[in-house]
């Protein structure tokens, strides 16, 4: 099995994952799929230095080439995990279901949690150690046996309030953290939609969500970046 979880860590590295953990996911699902693979693709430096003062052409491309990578990744591997007889599915843009305001049926951040890839911020972002939130997520869920990872069970964000104060739809509301809370109490979905989209359509003329303030200020993102030469982050 040791083999097995090996290759399928190349194969979706191959595909282009710049992080992968294992998430023991049982009691939250059926028991068919006891397991999540959770994936991670870094945005470049040069992308979110791009975004200081508001979305940019380069992030809204960025944004969607990440995503149909992801969707590649999770494919690849839910074949992979398929052709060794075990039962996988991809969590793809188009896979995905929606109930509620903005959910989905397995969230790709509580794999990523479990697996221990990274903590939720205050902006209800996955923040990793290697990229602060400045990642696209996504994962796959599988019976296949896995070696998994720690999960996180505690915010790094500590007394920050970066992305609190430079959110410009005054949608985060400066929580930390903590198994079980609720996205609601950290931030306001439909205030950050309301937003970002007023803020897309004004910089790069597209009815899309996308802003990303809270990705380019947080100080792991900035971290990131100062170890990403020649794009250093802009001081604020």
């Amino acid at each position: 099995m040791k083999f097995m979880q090996s290759k399928l860590e190349k194969v979706l590295r191959e595909h282009g994952a710049d992080l992968v953990g294992y998430a023991d996911l049982s009691g939250m699902l059926p028991p068919e799929e006891p397991y999540g693979v959770s994936v991670a693709v870094r945005l470049p430096g040069e992308v979110i230095a791009s975004i200081h003062d508001g979305p940019s052409r380069a992030y809204f491309e960025a944004y969607h080439e990440r995503n149909a990578r992801l969707n590649e990744i999770v494919t690849a591997g839910a074949e992979y995990i398929r052709e060794c007889g075990y039962n996988a599915f991809a969590q793809t843009t188009n896979a995905v279901r929606e109930f509620g305001v903005y959910r989905t049926r397995m969230p790709h951040k509580t794999v990523a949690v479990r697996a221990g890839l990274g903590w939720i911020g205050k902006s209800a972002l996955l923040v990793t150690e290697e990229y602060g939130p400045a990642v696209r997520i996504s994962s796959l869920l599988t019976d296949t046996p896995l070696q998994t990872g720690t999960p996180v069970t505690q915010s790094r964000c500590g007394k920050c309030m970066l992305c609190t104060r430079a959110c410009p739809g005054e949608a985060i509301q400066g929580r930390e953290w903590v198994p079980g809370l609720e996205r609601e109490e950290l931030f306001d979905p439909l205030k950050c939609r309301k937003k970002a989209r007023e803020l897309a359509a004004e910089a790069i003329h597209e009815e899309i969500t996308l802003c990303g303030k809270c990705i380019e200020i947080c100080p792991y993102t900035r971290r990131y970046l100062e170890n990403t030469p020649p794009y250093q982050a802009t001081t604020t």
